[in-house]
Formats: structure tokens, C-alpha cells, sequence
């Protein structure tokens, strides 16, 4: 038996099949699709990581006997079996439609050294051995499926390897006799050599790598409030020239985790495949994220002068509001003032092409703050992000309104418009930016920590009907 800390498909399949977990649904909120130039890489490198690996691997003992005119049948070991070095020089992990993956490794090397041991009657020798594998060869074909624990499934359906020359050179008392029937020890190598590869292929897989990806976790954490459920919704679809694995893709409060009220919408995705991994996120994900910080609280807001920066003009104080209303510094003479935020309802967050747009509202309620702890309100705003669409156009945000209206005054006349275009100048010209900073900077996605990307293009599609999905075009790992 062959035993490695990194057998040959979870070398393959840990880049592709370590993002799942959870309970299956309907339709997907995340889809990650790799195509057959992903592939390709990933063949690439992990066929140098199995060649590293490779040198950490157990051989298994080869016996034998053999025919020596005037001794008669001799029986020979061959033990203590190490690969000295390795050369694997062509690799490639192509799709199966409808199926997998089929991975093949060909005109490959392999070097082994060991010891031998003859043994006949009461005559026991022993010596050492080089064995040159040349010309390996070896195709699998591999079934991706979902276990209805939303983890992955993986088996051979079938595996074949080929060995196009053997050549065993032995050392030691006798060893030349040995090597007179070179031919009959070479040939029995190479047969039970193709036989094992297989053998171990098909039992790493059952015993080691379908174990392991039972053992994978089926959320994340996000923060102390959210987490995310990335579980599989379904089999991995394979066709010509891509693999689209399917996640749920959902935001769940980590204490108390809700039904959602409504579905994840169906995303068509377009038959591209020009580039090597493609991220494609329905507003689902956005708006199931709504509704978990909605409910904990995490959207409303306080906001004292205190956290005002200190080098700003603008103080949140009577007599700073007195332009927007001018009794209140007259009533509350250099008096602080504090603003309470809450939003109304979770906000509902949708795409179109090009175009994300979304639909919230808040409440500010102003109060001063009179000596011993006395809050007095004074006035009460709604504010509305207005149907208006915030464009995207090379991950940057670029326009976005609010509207402002007064819901209560207890100071006087309220100058609402003065307000709304303080704020929304505020947004374009310093809220805007920062975001787009974040977005030019970018930020890690939770199923690919080890994985950068170059070369991104950021789009926004409509999907099915009535919603849309964020997809992300990777050039390159």
C-alpha cells in the first residue's frame, strides 16, 4: 500500500472542491465558475506540488521467484523501496461534461532504490537495486457529485495506467544472477506496478480525501453577528469549457438563525469562459445580510459631537444647526446636540446591468443634551435613498442620492433643503471616494484566502426576471 500526506487527487481536488458544505435549495446566491484555462493552471501547479510529494511516499514490498538452471525456483524480495527522484512532465485536468474532471499525467519518470533479498532453502543473500520507471502514463476520470449534506462527493469511475519500459539493475553476492533474468523480473515489475497505480489511486480517494471533505466546516464567520452559509446546492456542472460550482451563498444571524422570507433568484449566467475563474453573487447574498444586521441593531446609529472629527468646522452643536434651523441656537444657546439613527426596515438591495440600486429609510431624531443627563428632542427627519442608481464602472461607485424630509419640528422652521444638499454634497465628496478607495483596494473573499487574483473586471447583470447578480471576471491566480 502507498501512503502520502498528499495523495494524488487531493492534491488536484483541494483547490476545487474545499468551498462547500451546508443543506441544499433552490437556486444559488454565489457561483464560482473555473474554467478549462483554470483547470489548466491548476494542473500545472499542483502537478509540481505531487512531484515534491511524491518523495514522502511509502512503496510497498515486490516478491517474486524466479527459474536458475541448476538451483531451481528462487524466491527474491525487494524491500525498503524509495523514490530518489522524479520527473513529471506532462499533466493535464480536462472537464467531463455532465460528469467531472479527467486528470492524466504522461511521459513521466520515476528513479526507486532499495534492498533485495534471495532466499533458497537455507541460502540467503541480499544487496541493493535501482529500478528506472520510463514512459508512465495515467488516466482517471473522476465523478463530482453533493452529498445531501451539501459537502462535496468525489469517486474514480474508472482509472487505467501504462508503464512503457522498466529497467532494474542489481548489486550484491549473486546479484549477477539476478540480473541474467532481468527481462522476467522487469516485466512482472511493470505489470504489478500498473496494477497498484490504479489500486492506490481508487483507495486514496475512498479512504482518505472523501473522508476529509465529510470533514469540511459548512458556514464561516464573518463577525460576531453574521456568518455565511456556503453550502452547495447541488453536483458541480461540467461542460466543454467550464465548471460552475453552486453555493448558497447565504448571511445568517450566529445566534439566532431565521428563515428567510423570500428566495434566491435564478442566475443565468452567461457562456463565457475567456478567463480563468469567474465570480458571479445574486443580491441574495446582500439582502440576506440585510436582514441580519437589521434585526441585531447594527444599522441605527448615535452620533454625538464628540465624534466629530476635531479639526472639522461643522460642530454638532445648536449653534451649527442654527443655519438649518435658526431658533434652536437662540432656545439652546451653545448647547451639544446628539442624533439618533434607526433604520425602518432592512434595505433591499438590487441589480441591473451596470447599475445596483436600493431601496432604504431612516429616521434621525435630534435631541439637546441639557445639564444632568437631560436629553430634550427637538426635531425628527426621514431619510430616503431615493430609486436612484448608484453606477458601477471599474469598481467604483459613482453616484447615489438621499432625500430629506421633516417629520417633526419643535424648534420652528426647518430649512430641509439646505440639509439635503449639505449631505448629499457630503456623500460625493468624501463618502464616495472612500468607498471606491476600498473597492480600488479590494477585500478578501472568505472561500479563496490563498488565492489572489490579477487583472479583475467587476460587472453588474440583470438575471431572470426581477433581481441580479454581482459577478467578479478573474484573469489569473
Amino acid at each position: 500500500m502507498v501512503t502520502s500526506t498528499g495523495t494524488l487527487p487531493s492534491l488536484l481536488l483541494g483547490t476545487l472542491l474545499t468551498f462547500t458544505s451546508g443543506a441544499l435549495g433552490a437556486n444559488p446566491g454565489l457561483v464560482v465558475r473555473i474554467t478549462d484555462q483554470g483547470l489548466e493552471y491548476v494542473a500545472q501547479e499542483e502537478l509540481l506540488a505531487l512531484q515534491s510529494k511524491l518523495h514522502k511516499v511509502t512503496l510497498p514490498d515486490f516478491n517474486g521467484d524466479v527459474r536458475i538452471k541448476h538451483f531451481g525456483s528462487v524466491d527474491y524480495r525487494f524491500h525498503s523501496l524509495n523514490i530518489q527522484s522524479c520527473k513529471l512532465l506532462g499533466s493535464a485536468l480536462k472537464l467531463l461534461p455532465n460528469q467531472g474532471l479527467h486528470f492524466s499525467i504522461s511521459d513521466s519518470f520515476i528513479q526507486v532504490t532499495g534492498d533485495w533479498k534471495v532466499r533458497k532453502r537455507i541460502l540467503r543473500l541480499d544487496g541493493s537495486f535501482d529500478v528506472k520507471v520510463k514512459g508512465i502514463t495515467i488516466s482517471v476520470n473522476l465523478l463530482l457529485d453533493s452529498e445531501p449534506s451539501g459537502r462535496p462527493k468525489v469517486a474514480v469511475s474508472s482509472c487505467s495506467s501504462h508503464i512503457r519500459d522498466v529497467e532494474v539493475h542489481i548489486s550484491g553476492d549473486l546479484g549477477w544472477l539476478l540480473n541474467l533474468f532481468h527481462n522476467q523480473i522487469e516485466s512482472r515489475f511493470r505489470r504489478v506496478l500498473e496494477s497498484k497505480i490504479c489500486e492506490i489511486i481508487e483507495d486514496s480517494v475512498t479512504s482518505e480525501l472523501q473522508p476529509y471533505l465529510q470533514t469540511l466546516p459548512v458556514t464561516t464567520e464573518i463577525d460576531h453577528l453574521a456568518g455565511l452559509d456556503y453550502s452547495l446546492m447541488g453536483a458541480p456542472q461540467a461542460t466543454a469549457q467550464m465548471l460552475d460550482v453552486m453555493f448558497k451563498g447565504e448571511i445568517f444571524s450566529r445566534d439566532d438563525r431565521f428563515p428567510v422570507a423570500f428566495l434566491a433568484p435564478v442566475m443565468n449566467l452567461p457562456e463565457e469562459h475567456s478567463r480563468m475563474v469567474y465570480f458571479a453573487i445574486s443580491d441574495y447574498a446582500f439582502n440576506t445580510a440585510s436582514l441580519v444586521y437589521h434585526k441585531a441593531g447594527f444599522l441605527n446609529f448615535t452620533i454625538t459631537d464628540d465624534v466629530i472629527p476635531p479639526d472639522s468646522s461643522i460642530r454638532l452643536n445648536t449653534k451649527s444647526f442654527r443655519a438649518f434651523v435658526p431658533r434652536i441656537a437662540r432656545l439652546y444657546p451653545n448647547t451639544n446636540l446628539e442624533l439618533q439613527g434607526a433604520v425602518i426596515s432592512a434595505p433591499c438591495l438590487n441589480f441591473s446591468p451596470g447599475n445596483l440600486s436600493t431601496a432604504a429609510q431612516m429616521e434621525i431624531e435630534a435631541f439637546v443634551l441639557l445639564p444632568n443627563s437631560v436629553k430634550e428632542p427637538v426635531f425628527r427627519l426621514s431619510v430616503v435613498s431615493l430609486e436612484h442608481n448608484a453606477h458601477i464602472s471599474e469598481s467604483s461607485l459613482i453616484c447615489y442620492r438621499i432625500q430629506v424630509e421633516l417629520k417633526e419640528s419643535k424648534v420652528g422652521r426647518f430649512n430641509v433643503e439646505l440639509l439635503e444638499a449639505l449631505l448629499n454634497y457630503y456623500l460625493l465628496n468624501n463618502f464616495y471616494p472612500k468607498v471606491n478607495d476600498k473597492l480600488a483596494e479590494g477585500f478578501p473573499l472568505p472561500l479563496l484566502r490563498k488565492i489572489q487574483l490579477y487583472d479583475p473586471i467587476l460587472q453588474i447583470h440583470k438575471v431572470s426576471g426581477f433581481s441580479g447578480s454581482l459577478r467578479i471576471w478573474g484573469g489569473g491566480w
